[in-house]
């Protein structure tokens, strides 16, 4: 199995991270526009949509400032079954995000493509949250062919 990791700081409080993780309306502002669902409630369902594709998530634990997991269900095959993971701790005035897509079968050459992504959206949920701007899909960093 591989994994995807990153970690950021975001200079808020962890409970301001947390709701933007847990909100459509939030996760709307940092990650894809096309964001509907249950995400502040366990056995919930996050749908986001891109323009090459999307991705559904069953929300499998909320802990308030602290953590949010999720399952993927639904989209590209290389992602089925993998989980989501946001650990978050405050550290003076940031909030530490790490980040976990875990479970990947095997490290194929999408996943080097979803882990710059990653990284690029963490970017834009740390705008968001510090500068009220976020960018997400349509309006995100393209990098490649897959978007």
């Amino acid at each position: 199995m591989a994994d995807i990791l990153h970690r950021v700081g975001i200079r808020s409080s962890a409970g301001e991270v947390y709701r933007a993780l847990t909100g459509v309306d939030g996760l709307a502002d940092w990650w894809t526009a096309d964001t509907r669902g249950e995400g502040d409630e366990v056995g919930g369902v996050l749908r986001f949509r891109f323009g090459a594709g999307g991705f559904d998530m069953k929300v499998l634990e909320l802990v308030p400032g602290k953590r949010v997991l999720w399952e993927v269900v639904d989209g590209p095959e290389e992602w089925l079954g993998t989980h989501v993971a946001w650990d978050l701790s405050e550290a003076e005035e940031y909030t530490v995000v790490l980040f976990r897509h875990e479970g990947w079968k095997e490290p194929v050459e999408f996943m080097h493509h979803c882990s710059t992504k990653w990284a690029v959206y963490l970017l834009s949920l740390k705008s968001l949250i510090e500068t009220g701007k976020g960018a997400p899909d349509p309006h995100d960093i393209k990098i490649d062919n897959w978007n």
